[in-house]
């Protein structure tokens, strides 16, 4: 594509230059790119501009009145403008898949997991875009930073490669943060996937409302949509075309036993009865594989297929993932929300002979309100709380520390302050004993720590192993 036909996507003249990439950070600008200048929270890309001219940007687009010796498009919403951009420049590769888009505060990592191995285990071909990373069919691809969305050229540019690779379907994780921000804004999505709502990013929507209006923008936009029937934000949007799964849905479980290795239940699916057994820990792992189901029946997969999938399912990488069962079991999740802690923690407690010990912290920058209700849940359902950075960012470590252990006041576990990670790492390693459970929460599968204003690289299940010497 050349500039010509890029910018009047935006309906901008300009010279039909040759386009060799889109991008907003500076710092990828290549001869021949197109640099979107994006306001962000702490930096504005229009100081970058220069920048992107003096590295061979044939032009800019940004939302301040420049004046610049190459084709400028000035447009009000530039995250709007990049995503256009990138879909077109890519040649809209969402078009060209059966997109299923999955949202939710909880369990939208696990979900789309288990939608994309049931997509290869009925013998299609299926990449996935996760917080984890990028799969192509089974080929994996771990990218930088903490995004559970990719900005719009790098999730166009994954597209693309999807495309080129004869693949039929993409399995997309979509955070509320992509719906608002535009990230998504140009995915043609076919079937929207919710798990569930709970308060989280509330100092980015504003409120409750602000987060399910985000989150809701997917459901409106796919032609139809697998929604938790035990959601009450779902029931909102049972008015357009839906499948509704979990109690009082078309499709539900019943007889659950929860084992040392794993879950077994009943699937219920109108008149079908089909026993599951799924290799994952925690019971409300069970509302995820229902959603999974669901899913491939709206897309036609066969459900005994199916759950056939599941009982080989591997499991995500930092998602309940089990370093070692014995003599202390070493269990690492990304578990990051009070809701999510308080599920890891009670699935692993019927299964723990001794203490259950947690390993936690709260991210700077991030909503503040969720870190006392953390600490909370980790004081009343653990018997040891070490409480310890988790990408502090500009804030004290200390400050957030100390709001965690005021949550953690009056429950049952005794708390212990570490800021460094790897030392309270370290010292759940000398305190933990034969029989104990260690949940390590917060980081799961994510490659970077943040501190002030450095990004150190991290392997949460590596130190993990290293510091109890186990394989």
């Amino acid at each position: 594509m050349d500039l010509r036909a890029l910018f009047a996507e935006l309906g901008q003249a300009a010279p039909p230059l040759p386009v060799a990439g889109v991008t907003h950070d500076s710092r990828k600008v290549r001869p021949g790119f197109v640099y979107v200048a994006l306001r962000g929270r702490t930096h504005d890309g229009h100081a970058f501009v220069g920048e992107a001219l003096e590295k061979g940007a044939v032009a800019a687009v940004g939302e301040a009145d420049l004046d610049l010796p190459v084709p400028y498009a000035r447009v009000g919403d530039a995250r709007r403008a990049l995503s256009r951009l990138a879909a077109a420049f890519f040649g809209e590769p969402s078009r060209r898949l059966f997109v299923v888009g999955v949202t939710g505060t909880d369990g939208k990592t696990t979900t789309a997991h288990l939608i994309h191995r049931l997509l290869r285990a009925s013998g299609k071909r299926a990449g996935l875009v996760s917080s984890v990373g990028y799969a192509l069919e089974d080929a994996w691809r771990f990218p930088e930073g903490h995004f559970t969305t990719p900005e719009a050229p790098e999730l166009q540019a994954v597209l693309a490669e999807m495309v080129a690779a004869g693949l039929e379907y993409a399995v997309v994780e979509t955070s509320s943060h992509a719906l608002a921000q535009h990230r998504v804004a140009d995915l043609a999505y076919d079937l929207a996937v919710w798990t569930h709502l709970a308060p989280e990013h509330l100092d980015f929507h504003g409120d409750m409302e602000g987060y399910f209006e985000a989150k809701a923008s997917l459901v409106r936009r796919a032609g139809f949509s697998v929604l938790n029937a035990g959601c009450p934000y779902a029931r909102r949007l049972m008015d357009r075309p839906h499948l509704a799964y979990g109690e009082g849905g078309a499709l539900f479980s019943r007889d659950l036993r929860e084992e040392a290795g794993g879950l077994t239940f009943t699937l219920v699916a109108g008149s079908a009865r089909i026993p599951v057994r799924l290799p994952m820990i925690g019971a409300y792992n069970v509302e995820n594989a229902l959603a999974a189901l669901a899913a491939a029946k709206a897309m036609g997969l066969g459900l005994e297929a199916a759950v056939r999938g599941l009982e080989a399912f591997p499991g995500v990488p930092g998602r309940m993932q089990v370093l070692s069962p014995a003599p202390i079991r070493l269990v690492v999740d990304f578990a990051h929300t009070p809701k999510a802690l308080e599920n890891a923690l009670n699935a692993l407690r019927p299964t723990t002979e001794g203490r259950l010990l947690v390993v936690v912290g709260a991210a700077g920058e991030r909503d503040p309100g969720k870190r006392r209700p953390l600490g909370a849940v980790a004081g009343r359902l653990a018997d040891l709380a070490i409480f310890t950075e988790e990408d502090s960012r500009s804030e004290p470590t200390e400050a957030i520390l100390a709001e965690l252990a005021a949550g953690a006041r009056g429950g049952r576990a005794e708390v212990r302050l570490e800021p460094d990670r790897e030392a309270a790492i370290a010292l759940a390693a000398r305190l933990a004993c034969p029989g104990d459970t260690v949940l390590f929460a917060g980081k799961g599968h994510e490659r970077t720590l943040e501190r002030a204003n450095e990004v150190l690289p991290w392997d949460e299940a590596a130190r993990v192993r290293a510091a109890f010497g186990v394989d």
